[in-house]
């Protein structure tokens, strides 16, 4: 029996061959439940009805794409779960586009094509590793420092950390 048995996945991509071979990593590594949707809207739809532990979406979906998705859990008033570990997934890894994701809330970030130690590797993150989530006027999402240096003795990174004015 796998550890991520019990483990329930949204899938939300519009290829359905994507899909089927996203869909056959998980259930190789065995990953208890899965569900798919086309498109970002779906995928909201089904979380509303069911309780899901992780979402994998792909950035490029219409009418709704992974980002907005992504938006959408993290700061509809009535999102189910605005915590939710959200793995995107792009065939176009620019920087602008980690960034317009890792923004949106996006907790990891998978290039395809994907493989499967790699997903297993984000899927483990999201679950041994979670990183807490933070708040701001403008972003609610996973704190998006990886890294903490403990005793850290140098300036400030954030104007709002509270020394400069």
């Amino acid at each position: 029996m796998s550890a991520l048995s019990s483990i329930h996945v949204l899938l939300v991509d519009d290829n359905p061959n994507m899909r089927a071979i996203v869909a056959a990593m998980l259930k190789s590594v065995g990953v208890g439940r899965l569900t798919e949707a086309e498109d970002g809207a779906d995928g909201l739809e089904l979380l509303r009805r069911e309780a899901v532990d992780i979402a994998i979406v792909d950035f490029r979906m219409k009418p709704m794409d992974g980002v907005a998705f992504t938006r959408a859990v993290r700061s509809q008033a009535d999102s189910p779960n605005p915590y939710l570990p959200v793995i995107m997934m792009t065939g176009h890894s620019e920087k602008s586009r980690v960034t317009e994701a890792r923004d949106a809330g996006v907790t990891e970030f998978v290039a395809k094509p994907v493989k499967a130690q790699t997903l297993l590797t984000r899927l483990e993150a999201v679950i041994l590793r979670p990183r807490p989530f933070v708040r701001s006027p403008s972003y609610f999402g996973p704190d998006r420092r990886r890294t903490r240096t403990e005793g850290y003795a140098g300036p400030f990174r954030r104007a709002d950390d509270g020394v400069l004015d």
